[in-house]
C-alpha cells in the first residue's frame, strides 16, 4: 500500500490530541507517519505530544517556543512530508473510519487525481452528524471525478468553500509543486489552496464521511464564521489571489474574476435579508452594500438563481421568517 504522511497542527488542543492521533493510527495503513506540530501551547499539549511519540515510533513531534501561527505550521508540514500522500488534520478533529483507504484506492487507480475530499461531519456535544459509515465500507464506490479546471470554474460559479479541509488527501508531489499556503490569506488560505491544487489534475469527491470536525466555542474558525462581511471579503481575496498567481494562465481569467464578484454579491444579498429579518440591521446594511458594489445595476433586484442553489432553500426561508416573527414578539 502507498505511504501517507499526516501532519497535526496543535494549539491549546491537548485534550483533543489523543483522539485525533488514534483516528489516524486506526486507519489500517501500514506505511504511515504522523508529525504533531505544537505552536507554543500553554495547556500541556507539548507533554501530550511527547507521551504519544514515546508510545508510537511513527509519531514525530515539532515543538515551537513561539506561536508562529497556523499557516506556518501547515507549511512546515509540507516541507517535512515525503510520503506518496499527504494530509493536514486539525488537532481538535478526527479522521472517519476508512477515510485513508478510500482515498488511496481511488488515487492509486486514477493517477490523474491530484486530491480527494469528502463529507466533513460535525460533532456537537459528542453527537456526530451525519454519522460516518462502517469501518469496512472502503470499496471506493460513489466517487465522482472532475477535471481540475472544471472544478475551478464550478467554484467560481458558486464561490463557497465546499471542501472540508480535514478531508483533503493530496498527492505529496502535487502539494510540493503547488507550494506553501500563503500568509497573506489568514482566513481563506485553504480555499485558495484547493484552487491551486486543482491546476495539477483531477479532483475526486466521495459521498462518504471522511473527517469529523468538532464544533466548539474555542475554535478560531468559529469567530471568523460570525464575522459575516469579513467572510465575503476574504473569499473574494482568495479567488483574486489565485488568479493573480497560478490561475493567471486560464484564458477566461477576467471573466471568471467578474463572475466571482457577481456571485458573491448574489450570496451577500440573501445573507443581508436573512440578517435583517433576524434584527441584525447593521450587519444587513453592510452586506447589502457589498452586494450592490459587486452586482452593479442589478443590485436592487433579488438574485433568484442563487436562492435555488442553497441547501434546502424553502426550509431556510422558513427559518428566517420564524426568527423574524420571534424578533417582533420580543418586548
Amino acid at each position: 500500500m502507498a505511504s501517507v504522511d499526516v501532519v497535526i497542527p496543535c494549539y491549546q488542543y491537548g485534550r483533543f490530541l489523543p483522539e485525533a492521533v488514534i483516528s489516524v493510527l486506526s486507519q489500517g495503513v501500514p506505511d504511515l507517519r504522523i508529525l504533531i506540530i505544537d505552536n507554543a501551547s500553554t495547556d500541556g499539549s507539548a507533554d501530550v505530544a511527547r507521551k504519544l511519540a514515546e508510545l508510537q515510533p511513527e509519531i514525530h513531534v515539532s515543538l515551537h517556543t513561539v506561536n508562529q501561527g497556523s499557516t506556518a505550521s501547515y507549511n512546515e508540514g509540507i516541507d517535512w512530508a515525503r510520503a506518496d500522500y499527504f494530509l493536514l488534520l486539525d488537532a481538535d478533529d478526527m479522521l472517519a473510519p476508512g477515510a485513508l483507504r478510500r482515498a488511496l484506492r481511488i488515487m492509486e487507480q486514477n493517477r490523474k487525481v491530484a486530491f480527494t475530499h469528502g463529507i466533513e461531519a460535525h460533532a456537537v456535544d459528542g453527537v456526530v452528524t451525519p454519522p460516518p459509515t462502517a469501518d469496512d465500507d472502503d470499496t471506493g464506490d460513489g466517487w465522482q471525478v472532475t477535471d481540475g479546471w472544471k472544478f475551478i470554474e464550478q467554484l467560481c460559479r458558486t464561490p463557497v468553500n465546499i471542501v472540508g479541509a480535514n478531508t483533503v488527501i493530496r498527492r505529496t508531489s502535487v502539494q510540493k509543486a503547488a507550494g506553501h499556503y500563503r500568509e497573506t490569506l489568514p482566513y481563506t488560505d485553504d480555499l485558495e489552496m484547493w484552487l491551486r491544487l486543482a491546476t495539477f489534475g483531477d479532483v475526486a469527491v466521495t459521498p462518504h464521511v471522511q473527517a469529523i470536525r468538532r464544533i466548539h466555542a474555542q475554535q478560531r474558525s468559529e469567530r471568523y464564521r460570525n464575522a459575516q462581511l469579513l467572510d465575503f471579503r476574504e473569499r473574494e481575496r482568495a479567488f483574486f489571489s489565485f488568479f493573480e498567481h497560478e490561475g493567471g494562465v486560464h484564458p477566461g481569467r477576467r471573466a471568471l474574476e467578474q463572475q466571482v464578484r457577481r456571485e458573491l454579491g448574489k450570496h451577500a444579498y440573501w445573507s443581508a435579508l436573512s440578517h435583517y429579518f433576524r434584527g441584525k440591521k447593521q450587519v444587513a446594511a453592510e452586506l447589502m452594500a457589498f452586494s450592490r458594489e459587486r452586482r452593479g445595476r442589478a443590485g436592487l433586484l433579488p438574485p433568484l438563481d442563487w436562492l435555488f442553489r442553497m441547501n434546502n432553500p424553502i426550509g431556510r426561508v422558513r427559518e428566517v421568517l420564524q426568527e423574524a416573527m420571534l424578533q417582533r414578539q420580543r418586548p
